[in-house]
């Protein structure tokens, strides 16, 4: 996957930071830091990003974001109740103004019932609020990862926006 695939959208994203004067933070799963590298690969990036969390695993998600043990176990770690408890962690162990995170299941292996390949939960928020999104991705790995940091990137802006 090219990260030059998401430039114009990472453009943009910055230009709406840099306006309003805020900073981000990420919080991966499925994709691996895909959405933390697209962002970091905009010459003055360092304006308005802050850092990035890859929490593949349930341990990670645990000890990096906070995200309850219990919570997973009730919920799995792809569900809206663990992208939004990712959301919190992140927006409590960053100095940013808005947070995204990704948690999915982009195969080939992976499905549970009820949960196929190509699942993923996206959330983003800021201290006033945040908000998730299920999405059902088709295509490869490839697809499904490349898909879901466009998802994440274009739900950035939009909560950026004033």
């Amino acid at each position: 996957m090219e990260l030059q695939a998401f430039h114009t959208q990472v453009l943009v994203l910055a230009g709406i930071l840099r306006r309003r004067g805020w900073r981000i933070a990420t919080a991966e799963s499925c994709t691996g830091g895909l959405v933390a590298a697209a962002c970091t690969q905009v010459a003055g990036s360092s304006d308005w990003f802050e850092r990035g969390f890859v929490t593949y695993s349930n341990a990670a998600k645990i000890d990096l974001l906070g995200v309850d043990a219990a919570l997973i176990e009730a919920h799995g770690a792809v569900s809206e109740a663990v992208a939004q408890a990712m959301v919190h962690g992140a927006l409590g162990r960053a100095p940013v103004d808005l947070a995204v995170v990704v948690t999915g299941i982009a195969g080939p292996g992976g499905a549970v019932p009820g949960k196929p390949v190509g699942t993923v939960w996206l959330a983003w928020g800021t201290a006033a609020g945040m908000q998730a999104e299920r999405l059902q991705l088709a295509g490869d790995r490839d697809a499904v990862r490349s898909a879901s940091v466009h998802a994440a990137l274009r739900r950035l802006t939009e909560a950026a926006q004033p």
